[in-house]
C-alpha cells in the first residue's frame, strides 16, 4: 500500500459515524445471520477498514459460541469494541430496533385485515414456503453439524423426544450438553470443532483495529467492570419483570410472557431456529397466544424484514397481546404494541450481557474442547428438534382440518418449489417467499372470480 492509500485511513471512528452505520445497518440487514454477518463484514472489514479480517473473524467465533442472534450479538461486539458500553448498547439496538417497528406494523395488518381476500391469498402462498424454509433449514444445519454416528443419534434421540414423547425443549437442550461433555471425555475426536470460518493468511490492509492492535482497556476484564454491568443488566430485568407482576398479577399474559421469553434466548444455540420449537411449544400449546397457523406466518414475516430471525417473537408477543385483549376490546391495538416490546426487550436483553460482562471470560475458553463440546451436542440436537417444527407445520398447511380433512395438494406444490428453489438453485429467501406469495394470491383471486 503506498502512502497516499495510507493517510486514507482514520485513527478512530467517531461515535457519530457509527451511529450512522449502525442505523443503517438495522434497515438493510436482510437474509439471515448469513446474510447479515456478510454485511458487515464487506462493509467493516473490506470497505471501511473499522477492524481486521483476523479479528473480526475471532470476535464471530466467540458470538457462534453463545446462545441468541449472533449476527446481533457481532454487532454489538464491535460496537462495545471501537466505544465501549454505550457503543455496544447502540449499535444492538439499532441492529433490533427498525425491526420492532416494521414488525408492529406488519402485525397489526395482519390482525386487523388478514381476513381480506388478498392478505388471507398472500398468506396462502407464504406459508407452504416457510414450511419449505424451515426443512432446508434442518436440512442445512444437519449437513454442517452431524459429522458422524455419534452426532446423529444425538439429533436422532432428540427427534424422538420431542416428535413422540413430547419432551421439553430446555431437558433436550440440557441432555445433549452433558451427552457431548460425556462424549468428549471418552472420544475427543467426534465432539471437536473447528472454528467453521478459519482466519485468513492473505495480506491486508491495516485497518483501525487490526491484527496486533492492543486490547483496549474497556476491554479487558475487571471484576468491577464485571460486576458493575451483571448488577445493571440483573437490575433492569428485575424491575421490569417485578415491575409487570406488581402491576397486573402473575397470571396476567404480560407477566407470562415476561418470564417465558426471559427464558428462550438462553436456549438459542445453533441459530433463531433452534429456539422455535421451545417458542411454539410455550406459545401456541401451553399459553394459546396464537395458533399454529399464526405462528407459521409470522415466521414468514420474520424471515422477509430486516433485523435476527428471532424478532419472530415480536410477532408472538403482538398477537399475544391481541388476543387476549390485555387491555379490553376497545384498545387491542396497544395491547398489541406493549406486548411486543415486553417480549422484545425480555428476548434480547442477555445477549447485551453476554457480550458486556462475558467477552474477556468466553474469548479466554475459545477452542477449549471441554467448553465447546457440550455445544457440538446441542447443535446436533437442534438438528431433530427443528425436523420436528417442519412436520408440525407441514400437518397444519397441507392438512389444516386434520388427516380426515382433503389434502393441500397446491400448498404442497408451492412448497416443493420453493425446497427446489432454496436447495438446487440457491435463491435467497426474500425471493423465494415473494413468489410464493404472489402465486397464493393470484389463485385466491382467480378462485373468486
Amino acid at each position: 500500500m503506498n502512502t497516499h492509500e495510507a493517510t486514507k485511513l482514520p485513527q478512530s471512528v467517531s461515535f457519530t459515524e457509527a451511529l450512522r452505520f449502525w442505523l443503517k445497518l438495522g434497515f438493510i440487514s436482510f437474509g439471515g445471520p448469513a446474510g447479515q454477518i456478510s454485511v458487515m463484514y464487506q462493509e467493516l472489514v473490506e470497505r471501511k477498514r473499522w477492524i481486521s479480517e483476523r479479528r473480526f473473524l475471532h470476535a464471530l467465533n466467540y458470538c457462534m459460541l453463545l446462545p441468541g442472534p449472533e449476527a446481533q450479538q457481532l454487532a454489538t461486539y464491535i460496537g462495545w469494541l471501537l466505544h465501549r458500553t454505550w457503543g455496544g448498547i447502540v449499535a444492538g439496538g439499532l441492529f433490533v430496533l427498525p425491526s420492532l417497528f416494521i414488525l408492529i406494523g406488519l402485525s397489526w395488518i395482519y390482525m386487523a385485515y388478514g381476513d381480506l381476500p388478498a392478505v388471507a391469498g398472500l398468506f396462502y402462498g407464504i406459508k407452504p414456503a416457510v414450511t419449505a424454509i424451515v426443512i432446508f433449514a434442518a436440512f442445512r444445519i444437519g449437513s454442517k453439524a452431524l459429522k458422524n454416528l455419534w452426532l446423529w443419534a444425538i439429533a436422532g434421540a432428540s427427534f424422538v423426544s420431542i416428535f413422540a414423547l413430547s419432551v421439553p425443549f430446555p431437558a433436550i437442550v440440557l441432555a445433549a450438553g452433558m451427552l457431548g461433555y460425556i462424549g468428549s471425555r471418552w472420544h475427543p475426536e467426534h465432539f471437536r470443532i473447528g472454528s467453521g470460518h478459519g482466519a485468513a493468511e492473505k495480506r491486508h490492509e491495516p485497518a483501525i483495529i487490526d491484527d496486533h492492535t492492543p486490547i483496549p482497556n474497556h476491554a479487558r476484564f475487571s471484576w468491577p467492570s464485571f460486576w458493575t454491568h451483571l448488577g445493571i443488566g440483573i437490575g433492569l430485568w428485575a424491575v421490569t419483570l417485578g415491575g409487570l407482576i406488581a402491576v397486573y398479577g402473575w397470571k396476567h399474559p404480560l407477566g407470562q410472557m415476561g418470564w417465558f421469553f426471559t427464558k428462550a434466548p438462553l436456549l438459542t444455540f445453533g441459530g433463531a431456529y433452534a429456539v422455535l420449537p421451545y417458542v411454539y411449544q410455550g406459545a401456541v400449546e401451553h399459553y394459546h397466544w396464537l395458533t399454529p397457523l399464526q405462528m407459521i406466518d409470522g415466521l414468514a414475516l420474520g424471515e422477509t424484514t430486516p433485523g435476527p430471525l428471532i424478532m419472530v417473537v415480536t410477532f408472538v408477543g403482538f398477537v399475544g397481546g391481541w388476543t387476549t385483549a390485555l387491555f379490553g376490546p376497545d384498545a387491542l391495538l396497544s395491547a398489541g404494541i406493549v406486548a411486543a416490546t415486553v417480549v422484545t426487550f425480555f428476548t434480547f436483553l442477555p445477549s447485551f450481557l453476554f457480550i458486556l460482562i462475558g467477552g474477556p471470560i468466553v474469548e479466554s475458553t475459545h477452542g477449549d474442547l471441554k467448553f465447546t463440546a457440550p455445544l457440538t451436542g446441542i447443535t446436533a440436537a437442534v438438528v431433530g428438534v427443528i425436523l420436528n417444527l417442519a412436520l408440525f407445520f407441514a400437518y397444519h398447511v397441507l392438512w389444516p382440518q386434520g388427516f380426515t380433512g382433503s389434502f393441500q395438494w397446491i400448498s404442497a406444490l408451492i412448497g416443493i418449489a420453493a425446497f427446489v428453489a432454496l436447495y438446487r438453485y440457491k435463491a435467497p429467501i426474500i425471493p423465494v417467499v415473494g413468489a410464493c406469495a404472489a402465486t397464493g394470491l393470484v389463485l385466491t383471486l382467480f378462485r373468486l372470480t
